[in-house]
């Protein structure tokens, strides 16, 4: 009987750190979901700055980088099907300022898909970089539902989609 009362202390220890972890899991996500997404995010948001973000972009392209959280504003260029191998994606292409057009992947598993969205429409975005020959993709527009990696977002006629 002496080893059995020995592990019963040990058990509800080991209970009770994994329901603190459960819980400062869940405290976090839920503080980073009453942050205003820009506060949260820090990003290019304002109208000055959106050509910085243009550079930020290009200085990517240029150097073949992948794996880059960045955000910008574009112009809807053109409108492709939706990817649908594993997750669905609503695609399109867009055109900063500086003429580079980046491809959007957005998540429409994860995130609402942008409906009406139309060629000439303005589309301020935040999410992970992704070096091709092409200019380069966009993905991660939307939230980690692990919480692991950084959230992304699509901004489009006053509403943000993450």
């Amino acid at each position: 009987m002496k080893p059995r009362s020995k592990l019963k202390p040990l058990f509800a220890l080991l209970i009770f750190a994994l329901g603190l972890v459960l819980l400062n899991n869940i405290n976090k996500q839920q503080l980073l979901d009453s942050v205003d997404v820009q506060e949260q995010l820090a990003l290019p948001m304002e109208k000055g700055s959106v050509a910085g973000a243009d550079v930020l972009i290009a200085e990517a392209f240029r150097n073949g980088r992948s794996n880059v959280q960045l955000g910008g504003e574009g112009k809807v260029v053109h409108l492709l099907p939706d990817d649908s191998n594993g997750s669905r994606h609503q695609r399109f292409l867009i055109e900063l300022e500086s003429g580079h057009t980046l491809l959007i992947a957005h998540n429409i598993d994860l995130a609402p898909r942008l409906d009406n969205l139309r060629e000439g429409d303005l589309i301020e975005f935040y999410g992970e970089y992704e070096w091709n020959k092409k200019g380069g993709v966009i993905h991660w527009t939307h939230h980690d539902p692990k919480g692991v990696h950084p959230g992304g977002w699509l901004k489009y006629r006053g509403r943000i989609f993450r």
